[in-house]
C-alpha cells in the first residue's frame, strides 16, 4: 500500500469527513502559495538576439556579420536566474563551430557533423542552481556557417527567460553578442557579473543613443521629423507636499501639446508655445500624460516641462516598474497620424494594450522619406530600439513539469485549467467569492494580455507570455484551459475571453489534424508523439466543447464532443477489462494496451462533463451513456486497496496514484447524483471509499498533495509509467482534481440524503 506520510499527519486524522474542512483548507493552501504576482517587465531590445517559433534564440552571426572572415570569433552571453535547484534540456543547432560554457564550465564541443548539418539538433541537460547560472557561447566564422540556435527543449512549456549579463546592463531581457574578433583578440577571463568595460569586446546590441543622435531632442531622435504626427508620453509625478498646495506644471512646446494629470486635463496648447498652469495633486504618485504634436515648421520635435510645488521640483518615475530601466522616467506610445482614431485616455495609462498607429520605415533611405506605416504599436523608451516587454516569470519548469516554488499566477498551462476549474467549484460550494474571484483573476490576468501576446509573438518571433495559447499546434496548448476559462465567464464576464474561445474553437473544429473517420490525434511531424491519439486528449478537447458550444448555442460543438468519445472508444477501448489504453501509436496501427491511470481519468471525467450537456433526445446519447457504465464497471473492479488505483490500472505491482483515483471518484460521484449509472450502490461505496483513501493517504493535514505522478509521454511498457513517472508533491495535475472530487462526493452525499418522495404520498398529497 502506497503511503506518502505517517497517519497523524493525513488530513483524514485532522478532520475526519468533514469535506467542507477538507476543500477549505486544500484550497487556501493552493491561493496562499500562489500569490496574485504580475507578469515583470523588462527592457528589451529588438535590435538583440530574437526566438524562432520553436523558441530557440537565433544568432545567425553571417547575416549580422557579413563581412566576418575565417578564423574570427564573436561570444554571446546571458544569465538564468535559479530560485531552487533544477534541470532543464536545452537544444543547439550549429550553423558553424561552437563552444558552449554553463557557469564557466565547458559542456559542449560541437562536432563537424553538427557544424554542416542544420537539421542536427543536440540536447543537453543542465543543471540549474539558486542563484545567478552563466551561459556562454563561443562561435567562431566558417564560410558554412556563423553562430547557432540555442533555446530549451518544448520551449513554449520549459520556458527559458535569459537576461542580459554585466552590471551595466542589469535586469534588461535578452543575450549581448560581441562583434567578430580573430582569436587571438579573445578574452580567456570572463566575469560576466561585473563591468561590461572590464571587457575587451564591443558588445551588442548599443544600449546608448549614437553621438550624432544624442545631439537631437527626445522626440526627434526617437521618431524623427514627422508634421502633423503625435506621440503620447507618460512619467508619474512623485508629490512628497503634504500641503494640499497644487502642483505647478511649466514649459515649452514645439507644437500643439496637451497634458492630463490623474486624467484630469491641465494644458491644451494649440500651437507652439510657453506654458504655466497650476493645478491641484494627491499626495504621493500621480499620473502625467502628454501628448506632444509635431509642428510644420523646422523646428526640432520637443517639449519641456518642470513640475514643482512650493518652488520644490518634483520627482519623476516610470509608471510602471521596468527592470533595467535605470535612469528612465517617461514612456513613449507613436507615432499617431492626424487622422488616426487616438485611443481613450484611460486605455492609454494601461500597459495590457497595443494600439493603432504607426511604425517608421525602417529604411527611409531606400524611400528617401522617414514615412510611417499602419501597425500596432507598444510603449517604449528613449533608448536604440528599446521597449518595454512583459514576461511570465512566475514559475520555472522541470523536465517533469513540475512547478517550483514560485507562483502559478498569471500562466496558461493545462494543468492550471484543472487547477482553475477546481477552485471555482470549491468557491461555489463553499460559498467562499473569495476564492471564485482569485481563479477568475488568474484566467483574466492572461486574457487581458492577449492582444498584447499575439503582437509580441508578430515583433519578437516568439511571445514573452501566454507562450502556449499564442503558438497553439495541439489540444494541450487550448482545450484545458480554454474550458476553465468559459467556466469562469459566469463569474466576471470578462469581454476578452470570448474572441479567445473562438480562435480555439476554430482550431479544434476546422484547424486539428483527423484521422480520415473524424478522430483528433496528434500529427506531431518529427517529435516523440509522432502519428498518435492519446485519451489524455478527450479532457483537452470536449469540456470546452460543451462549454463553447453551451455560452454560443453552437450544437455542432456538442455533437463534436459526443462524436469524439465513440471515435476513441473504437482506437482505445480495452474490451477484456472495460478500460481505455493510453494512446494508439498509428506509425505501428495498434494501441499501446497500456492503461494509464490518468488518460483513464482524463477519459472518465470528460466523459462526464459532455453528458452532464447532451440533451435526453440525443441520438448519441444512449452508446454514450452504456459507455459510460462500462467504463465505471471496469475501474470499480480495479480499485485497489486503501480506496486507491494503481498507476497503471492491471498491474498491481505499480504505485498508487492519487490523480487518477480522484477523477474516478468525481465520475463515480456524478454518475450516482445525474442518475447515469444502472447499479449506483456500487459505485456510492466506490466514490466514497476513494475520497477517504485520499484524506488519508494523499492530502496531508497542510493541505499539501502528494501521490501525482508528473506529466507523462507515453510507452508500450508498463515500466515507464512505474519507474519513470515518479510522483510530484503539489503537482498541477492533481491539486484541482481533488477539490472537484471533494465537491463531487459532498454534492453525491447531500443528493443521497435528501429525502425520497415515493409515488404514493405524491398521490395522497394531490387528493388532500
Amino acid at each position: 500500500m502506497t503511503t506518502y506520510f505517517s497517519e497523524p499527519q493525513s488530513m483524514y486524522y485532522r478532520f475526519g469527513e468533514d469535506q467542507d474542512q477538507v476543500l477549505k483548507v486544500l484550497a487556501e493552501r493552493y491561493i496562499g502559495a500562489n500569490a496574485q504576482a504580475d507578469f515583470v517587465y523588462r527592457v528589451f531590445q529588438k535590435s538583440g538576439i530574437l526566438q524562432n517559433e520553436k523558441g530557440l534564440y537565433d544568432l545567425n552571426l553571417s547575416k549580422r556579420f557579413p563581412d566576418a572572415h575565417k578564423g574570427q570569433i564573436s561570444y554571446a552571453a546571458a544569465l538564468v536566474w535559479g530560485d531552487e535547484d533544477r534541470n532543464l534540456d536545452v537544444l543547439i543547432r550549429c550553423y558553424g563551430p561552437i563552444r558552449f560554457y554553463f557557469n564557466e564550465q565547458l559542456v559542449y564541443r560541437s562536432t563537424v557533423m553538427e557544424e554542416i548539418n542544420l537539421d542536427a539538433t543536440v540536447k543537453l541537460g543542465i543543471d540549474i542552481k539558486p542563484g545567478w547560472n552563466t551561459l556562454l557561447l563561443e562561435m567562431k566564422y566558417t564560410p558554412a556557417g556563423f553562430g547557432c540556435q540555442f533555446g530549451s527543449d518544448e520551449g513554449k512549456v520549459r520556458i527559458l527567460n535569459v537576461l542580459a549579463p554585466f552590471q551595466e546592463r542589469q535586469g534588461q531581457a535578452g543575450w549581448v553578442y560581441s562583434k567578430p574578433v580573430s582569436s587571438e583578440d579573445s578574452h580567456p577571463e570572463w566575469n560576466l557579473l561585473g563591468l561590461e568595460e572590464d571587457h575587451r569586446l564591443e558588445w551588442l546590441p548599443d544600449t546608448q543613443w549614437s553621438e550624432e543622435k544624442q545631439t537631437h531632442p527626445t522626440l526627434e531622435r526617437m521618431y524623427g521629423h514627422l508634421p502633423g504626427q503625435r506621440v503620447y508620453t507618460w512619467t508619474r509625478l512623485i508629490n512628497r507636499d503634504s500641503s494640499e498646495c497644487p502642483i505647478r506644471l511649466s514649459g515649452q512646446s514645439s507644437g500643439p501639446l496637451n497634458i492630463w494629470l490623474n486624467g484630469v486635463s491641465a494644458v491644451q496648447l494649440k500651437e507652439a508655445g510657453p506654458f504655466e498652469v497650476n493645478i491641484p495633486a494627491s499626495f504621493g504618485r500621480n499620473d502625467l500624460l502628454i501628448r506632444s504634436e509635431c509642428s510644420d515648421t523646422a523646428e526640432p520635435w520637443n517639449f519641456v516641462i518642470n513640475a514643482t510645488v512650493n518652488g520644490e521640483q518634483l520627482e519623476l518615475e516610470l509608471p510602471q516598474r521596468v527592470h533595467g530601466a535605470s535612469g528612465e522616467s517617461w514612456l513613449y506610445l507613436g507615432p499617431f497620424e492626424s487622422e488616426d482614431v487616438e485611443p481613450d485616455l484611460q486605455d492609454l495609462m494601461r500597459i495590457d494594450r497595443v494600439f493603432k498607429g504607426s511604425v517608421l520605415n525602417d529604411n527611409p533611405e531606400e524611400t528617401g522619406s522617414q514615412q510611417a506605416r499602419k501597425e500596432r504599436i507598444y510603449w517604449r523608451l528613449d533608448r536604440p530600439d528599446a521597449w518595454i516587454r512583459p514576461y511570465y516569470e512566475n514559475a520555472m519548469l522541470s523536465n517533469k513539469w513540475t512547478v517550483g516554488s514560485l507562483t502559478n499566477y498569471g500562466r496558461w498551462d493545462y494543468p492550471l485549467g484543472v487547477t482553475v476549474y477546481g477552485l471555482l467549484q470549491t468557491g461555489r460550494y463553499l460559498q467562499r467569492p473569495d476564492i471564485t474571484r482569485y481563479a477568475s483573476e488568474h484566467v483574466q490576468a492572461c486574457t487581458r494580455m492577449d492582444e498584447y501576446s499575439l503582437w509580441d509573438r508578430e515583433q519578437y518571433g516568439f511571445p514573452a507570455v501566454n507562450q502556449q495559447l499564442v503558438m497553439m499546434k495541439m489540444l494541450d496548448n487550448c482545450g484545458s484551459f480554454g474550458s476553465a476559462m468559459l467556466e469562469a465567464y459566469s463569474e466576471c464576464q470578462e469581454p476578452t475571453f470570448l474572441p479567445i474561445a473562438e480562435r480555439i474553437a476554430d482550431f479544434m473544429l476546422t484547424r486539428l489534424e483527423r484521422q480520415e473517420d473524424g478522430a483528433f490525434y496528434r500529427e506531431c511531424i518529427g517529435e516523440f508523439a509522432e502519428n498518435t491519439m492519446w485519451a489524455d486528449d478527450l479532457y483537452m478537447s470536449t469540456p470546452f466543447l460543451v462549454r463553447y458550444s453551451r455560452l454560443t448555442g453552437n450544437n455542432s460543438a456538442l455533437d463534436e464532443a459526443a462524436r469524439q468519445f465513440l471515435l476513441y472508444r473504437k482506437y482505445l477501448y480495452m474490451p477484456e477489462f472495460k478500460i481505455m489504453s493510453h494512446v494508439y501509436d498509428f506509425k505501428y496501427g495498434q494501441a499501446t494496451q497500456i492503461p494509464w491511470g490518468r488518460g483513464n481519468g482524463w477519459t472518465l471525467f470528460s466523459l462526464s462533463e459532455v453528458l452532464e450537456a447532451l440533451p435526453t433526445e440525443h441520438p448519441e446519447r444512449p452508446a454514450l451513456i452504456a459507455f459510460f457504465n462500462e467504463l465505471c464497471e471496469g475501474y470499480a473492479a480495479l480499485q485497489g486497496e486503501g480506496g486507491l488505483w494503481h498507476q497503471v490500472l492491471n498491474d498491481s505491482e505499480t504505485y498508487q496514484e492519487a490523480s487518477c483515483t480522484a477523477m474516478f471518484a468525481y465520475g463515480f460521484a456524478r454518475g450516482v447524483r445525474f442518475g447515469w449509472l444502472y447499479q449506483p450502490a456500487r459505485y456510492i461505496e466506490a466514490a466514497e471509499r476513494a475520497w477517504n483513501g485520499l484524506t488519508r493517504k494523499a492530502i496531508d493535514r497542510q493541505g499539501n498533495v502528494h501521490g501525482v505522478c508528473s506529466g507523462s509521454r507515453y510507452a508500450f511498457t508498463a515500466e515507464y509509467y512505474n519507474k519513470d513517472l515518479l510522483t510530484v508533491t503539489n503537482d498541477n495535475h492533481g491539486i484541482g482534481i481533488m477539490m472537484l472530487a471533494g465537491t463531487e462526493v459532498a454534492k453525491m452525499k447531500k443528493h443521497l440524503a435528501q429525502p425520497k418522495v415515493s409515488s404514493t404520498a405524491v398521490t395522497q398529497s394531490i387528493s388532500t
